[in-house]
């Protein structure tokens, strides 16, 4: 069989380079089924189709009031430096000169910030983030032929960072909204947006993560698509031309893009754009508890599989939960049905419930789960925390040898104190050392139950502790002022 003119000469090379032994040893087996390579993302197509839909937004203020000596530090490049508190290094900002106040006091509007923002109907109204309308005085969206309109905001929302605002035109190209649930790890993503006031700026990367924990109402997109101050409000875009996402934050330690970057869900963003559309604000539901999540260590004492749920810290008065018999030391494990993987999705999915909806709750408490049923109420500003007030200090009670052993000492809680923690029982630390220091008890602390039992008294926490297996871990539940906390206590061998 004879070889094509061009392979002989190829493998005389490979012999005169490597030896004769090279003619004969095979293709490494992965050399032989590796996959063709592809070639890379072509964004071309892209541009052309979602770029005519991506706006430019500049934020001004009234130089009233003002110093008008000096400088003041260029606003496009402090956006950033604002949204994530970073400190401003000495002479690295370019300073430029600030406007006079005018004759009539109301002084002339002066740069503030840049930002994004895309076409969401063909009449005019601009999906953008609520950070970069915030404290503007006036809007001004340049659209990608340059025309300029005044905007105004119709509603923002600041616990997503979500806003909309409208301007005065027609027959503009509204963007297309992709399905974030078929996102996949290692997709594709386009960025369009102006950074540093530079219009339709065009980026990409992949998608690193889904589901970033970053806020208490959204789970963000994380890619790698390189987004700086003036990107925020852009959208982050699928290779089908579709926005999945609006580019919100970064993640920086020098204050520069860094490889890491996160962008809000559209589906999140368009469900909190109609209601700002309709309403001019956001309504969420709340029920009014205190949350933490549920450490291995705890959920193992209890009985639990998974570290699942959502701890109950602490349970206002008077509240939507209180109504429903939640109790600090509850383990919210199901609300509505849907799984609790983890404490933060508990304020998503009440804040995403209607006011006045009556929903379920399966909770754990004493190692054993209950339904209970709750109507949500609408979400109300957050209130300062409280202290609990000064008590007397308690006598110490007499306890037996395996409280001791712990490293408690204990004292009777009276009935006032059991009033003012809102529990029906339960017993005082008057001192505490070995074990249970180690554990985190505090003296101070209340403990209301011990090894999922509630106790009352000294000696209750002794016949409790007598009946458990010696040497094992031991769950407290206490009360430490308004809150809950559970204490695995793990006794010396």
């Amino acid at each position: 069989m004879s070889v094509p003119f061009s392979r002989s000469l190829l493998a005389l090379a490979l012999a005169a380079t490597l030896g004769p032994v090279a003619l004969l040893a095979p293709l490494p087996v992965a050399a032989q089924s590796a996959p063709s390579v592809r070639g890379l993302p072509d964004f071309t197509d892209l541009v052309d189709m979602v770029g005519p839909s991506v706006v430019n937004i500049r934020t001004l203020e009234r130089s009233a009031g003002r110093n008008a000596q000096g400088g003041a530090p260029d606003e496009d490049m402090l956006e950033f430096f604002r949204r994530f508190g970073i400190p401003i290094p000495p002479g690295a900002v370019p300073r430029t000169p600030r406007q006079q106040p005018g004759p009539d006091g109301g002084g002339e509007a002066r740069p503030r910030g840049v930002g994004s923002g895309f076409v969401l109907s063909a009449d005019g109204f601009i999906m953008t983030n609520a950070h970069v309308v915030d404290g503007a005085d006036e809007l001004v969206v340049t659209l990608p032929d340059k025309r300029e309109f005044k905007a105004r905001v119709v509603g923002a929302d600041t616990r997503t960072d979500v806003a909309v605002v409208k301007i005065e035109a027609t027959g503009l190209t509204p963007v297309k909204f992709g399905d974030v649930n078929r996102l996949r790890v290692g997709e594709w993503v386009m960025a369009i947006g102006s950074p540093f006031g530079l219009e339709n700026t065009v980026t990409a990367g992949i998608v690193s993560a889904k589901q970033r924990d970053t806020g208490d109402y959204l789970p963000f997109i994380q890619t790698d698509v390189a987004i700086n101050p003036g990107n925020s409000g852009g959208p982050l875009i699928n290779m089908r031309g579709e926005v999945i996402g609006i580019n919100s934050q970064i993640y920086s330690r020098s204050g520069g893009f860094q490889g890491i970057s996160f962008a809000i869900p559209i589906d999140e963003a368009v469900r909190v754009s109609n209601e700002l559309r309709a309403t001019g604000r956001v309504t969420r539901g709340r029920i009014g508890v205190r949350i933490d999540q549920v450490s291995k260590e705890v959920a193992e004492s209890l009985g639990l599989s998974q570290a699942k749920g959502a701890l109950v810290r602490g349970v206002e008065p008077d509240s939507p939960a209180a109504k429903a018999g939640v109790e600090p030391g509850d383990i919210i494990l199901k609300f509505d049905g849907k799984e609790i993987d983890k404490s933060v999705d508990l304020p998503r999915m009440v804040g995403n419930t209607r006011p006045g909806s009556r929903s379920t709750m399966t909770v754990l408490r004493r190692g054993a789960q209950r339904e209970l049923s709750v109507v949500v109420a609408e979400i109300e500003p957050e209130k300062p925390e409280t202290r609990a007030a000064a008590t007397p200090e308690p006598t110490p009670a007499p306890t037996g040898g395996a409280v001791q052993s712990l490293g408690l000492l204990l004292a009777e809680l009276s009935a006032a104190d059991a009033k003012g923690l809102n529990v029906r029982g339960g017993v005082r630390v008057a001192g505490v050392t070995g074990a249970a220091a180690r554990a985190g008890v505090r003296e101070g602390d209340v403990i209301v139950a011990v090894a999922n039992t509630d106790v009352g008294s000294a000696k209750e926490v002794e016949a409790v502790l007598a009946k458990a297996e010696k040497g094992k871990p031991v769950t407290l539940l206490l009360r430490r002022g308004e809150w809950a906390h559970y204490a695995v206590v793990r006794p010396q061998r």
